[in-house]
């Protein structure tokens, strides 16, 4: 049983690793997924491992996903260009795999920031560390921001809310007295009345 394991994953793995993307075309050890409208959560999550080119330009990627391109050790040439990269914590993993490629791999060409604003047009390969950071804690920033509203919205609310729960309270407890001491009065006016009938019918009766 473990040996048919083995055998189905090698022959099955094998099959996915050489695999061309549904979303690409192939030609020998050339894959082309240009000007497809791809985006990051769209991309191929693998690319066959024999590939010796590979076509990721004009699409709508803005982040690769870790370890995309580690397995891909045959690369001679990518084209990444074209594309609307954003420069925070996302694009660490590519800033670091194009620093580690030889320099007659032709893939730094115009691979530059889209966002955010401070750093648009910047190649991405040229990045320090502390500039890909600070665009972390802007976005970081950003966020606590829109959750310290949120949270402010949310406070507002149930305080007016509270405001309104208050004041149906009070109104209900005054009517409550009025309509209390309506009733008392109508029981006095009552007694009232009986009390002179009975002296009414006993002047009578005299």
């Amino acid at each position: 049983m473990t040996m048919l394991l083995l055998l189905c994953l090698l022959l099955f793995g094998g099959h996915r690793s050489l695999a061309c993307p549904s979303l690409c075309s192939c030609q020998d050890d050339q894959v082309d997924c240009s000007s497809r409208s791809l985006t990051s959560a769209s991309l191929p999550s693998s690319f066959p491992t024999g590939t010796t080119e590979l076509r990721l330009h004009d699409n709508l990627l803005s982040t690769l996903p870790n370890g995309l391109l580690d397995d891909l050790t045959s690369l001679q040439s990518i084209s990444l260009h074209g594309n609307p990269w954003i420069c925070d914590c996302g694009i660490l993993y590519l800033r670091a795999w194009l620093r580690r490629q030889p320099s007659d791999l032709t893939s730094h060409q115009a691979v530059s920031c889209s966002s955010p604003p401070s750093l648009r047009g910047r190649s991405v390969v040229y990045l320090t560390e502390e500039e890909v950071l600070e665009s972390c804690h802007y976005w970081y920033c950003n966020l606590a921001l829109a959750s310290l509203g949120s949270l402010i919205v949310f406070v507002v609310v149930q305080a007016a809310l509270l405001v309104t729960l208050i004041i149906f309270l009070k109104r209900s407890e005054r009517l409550s007295k009025e309509a209390k001491r309506t009733t008392e009065e109508s029981f006095t006016a009552g007694d009232g009345h009986r009390e002179n009938d009975y002296e009414h019918l006993k002047d009578s009766s005299i």
